[in-house]
């Protein structure tokens, strides 16, 4: 007979279960652009987190590597746009082993804890506190292993245009994750308890549900503002474009021009990879940028590759006509297996066609993470540096008090990369507290207020410019203050419980179903 606490009803049979995964990632897959239906992730997770109810070690090993397949195989799909199914399938698979033993630590969850505290709040308020956590922790440690981890796809990152936006200055995107995944749990616990009447059963995640979305917005203080250009040159700057030298820099050249002579103007922002020639290397690219930094009567703030003796690295210059690059920051996290090869000895021979795809391995940058630009501290995030916490926990503490973020997207062309990688520099402007320039080759290219609104977008694969007066702020969010220490506590409290719950747990009628 399976192992059942007899105050609430089993979990669902094995084959039940495999198919409430598969559609519960799937629906997981909706919250985020796109189309972005953020409240498809409370059902999708809670048919996850249902599945997972009753299961063994191994059952929960299968059901969370199903749900996992589901999921990123869905959210990331942009990923064939020109790399085809293999780097796909690879990354999707590389997350699966992080989602299956993340199911089989929720597993161990819902059977443990209710058995060791088989009260009303041990089932319907410990035990989901513990399998929010158990979720959080398997994101926790994908988003940093191995080679940095993949960032990509946490919780919180849906909620970019939802009610608990406004929740991530106060938690950061670990807690926040962590705080939906208990929501989802106290109500997959409400449904499946069954000696208490519904009302009391729905109170518990009701009541939950209340205080998140009561919970006020942090205030931001505004010191003051700058005028920030942004522009999108819609360049044919992707992996497999077939451009000639120096066509990229002259399609941001082309763009920029209907700001030629514009007054006010404090800083102007091209992309990742706005020039395809060095202008540290090219006197002909220096020539240009001198032009276009007189032109608008400010820094220039551009992307480009830079060689330095041996090493390469991705860069964002600050451009002053007559001066030439005055500050530089060169990404400190460039992304494995498409900005470098790690342990390219051991990779490369398993497949050398693919990985022809990266000839050259990117440093990664030793520099301060901010411009100072007239007085104005400008945080720098190229590209994927959006989803890496620690970076921006160090921007803030170098004083950056508005965030610049360039990017090419242009290697994903009409899929949701770009979209979805603008939803978390949304929630990112929210955590910090700052406003942030998402300046794109092709798109999505918006700057976003502190509070995550929209102060001005472009429409995708189009050229043209941004100009905004914006907000600068020196807030210290609680997000920043606390740093990972919520995350920390909420591994802490998992674990801690999860390992009591074992050895206070005593087993009453054999083994969990499979």
């Amino acid at each position: 007979m399976p192992d059942l606490n007899p105050t609430t009803r089993p979990g669902p049979r094995i084959g039940v279960a495999l198919l409430a995964a598969v559609l519960g990632g799937w629906l997981m897959s909706l919250a985020y652009p796109d189309p972005g239906w953020w409240p498809m992730l409370l059902p999708g997770l809670g048919l996850v987190l249902w599945a997972l109810r009753g299961r063994t070690v191994g059952g929960g090993l299968i059901i969370g590597a199903v749900s996992g397949f589901a999921y990123y195989g869905a959210l990331i799909d942009w990923l064939t746009a020109y790399l085809g199914p293999v780097p796909w399938l690879a990354l999707t698979l590389a997350q699966v082993f992080f989602t299956a033993l993340g199911g089989a630590l929720i597993a161990l969850a819902w059977r443990w804890v209710p058995r060791a505290w088989p009260g009303t709040a041990g089932r319907l308020v410990l035990t989901p506190l513990v399998v929010g956590g158990a979720w959080m922790v398997r994101e926790a440690v994908s988003s940093v292993f191995p080679f940095g981890g993949f960032a990509w796809g946490r919780l919180a990152h849906s909620q970019a245009e939802g009610p608990l936006s406004p929740l991530v200055a106060w938690t950061g995107f670990s807690a926040l994750s962590f705080l939906i995944a208990a929501l989802v749990a106290m109500t997959v616990a409400a449904l499946v308890e069954a000696r208490r009447s519904r009302a009391e059963r729905a109170s518990v995640p009701a009541a939950f549900a209340v205080l998140l979305l009561v919970w006020p917005a942090f205030p931001v203080t505004i010191i003051g503002t700058t005028t920030i250009a942004a522009v999108q040159g819609n360049s044919n700057s992707g992996l497999f474009a077939d451009y000639e030298r120096g066509e990229i820099l002259q399609a941001h050249y082309d763009a920029t021009r209907p700001l030629f002579g514009r007054e006010g103007i404090d800083m102007l922002v091209w992309p990742e990879n706005a020039s395809d020639l060095d202008p540290l290397r090219s006197e002909y690219a220096a020539g240009v940028m001198d032009i276009v930094s007189e032109q608008v009567n400010a820094p220039l703030l551009v992307g480009t590759i830079t060689v330095a003796g041996d090493k390469t690295f991705n860069s964002q210059l600050m451009w002053r006509t007559g001066e030439g690059a005055v500050d530089q920051y060169d990404k400190i996290r460039p992304v494995p297996f498409a900005e470098y090869l790690p342990a390219r000895e051991f990779f490369y021979p398993l497949a050398p066609d693919l990985f022809d795809l990266v000839p050259r391995d990117f440093a990664f940058g030793q520099r301060d993470t901010v411009f100072d630009i007239d007085g104005v501290i400008a945080g720098i995030a190229i590209c994927f540096d959006i989803v890496a916490d620690d970076l921006f926990l160090q921007m803030i503490d170098e004083g950056a008090e508005v965030i610049i973020s360039p990017t090419n997207n242009a290697d994903f062309g009409v899929t949701d990369q770009s979209v979805q990688q603008l939803a978390i520099a949304r929630l990112r402007a929210v955590e910090a507290g700052r406003a942030l320039v998402n300046a794109s080759t092709v798109g999505a290219s918006a700057i976003i207020a502190p509070d995550g609104s929209t102060i001005v977008d472009l429409p995708l694969f189009e050229p043209g410019t941004m100009v905004a007066e914006v907000p600068l702020s020196n807030t210290t969010t609680p997000a920043h203050a606390l740093g990972r220490t919520l995350e920390w506590l909420v591994i802490l409290f998992t674990v801690v419980t999860i390992t009591s719950a074992a050895v206070l747990a005593r087993p009453r009628h054999g083994a969990a179903t499979a």
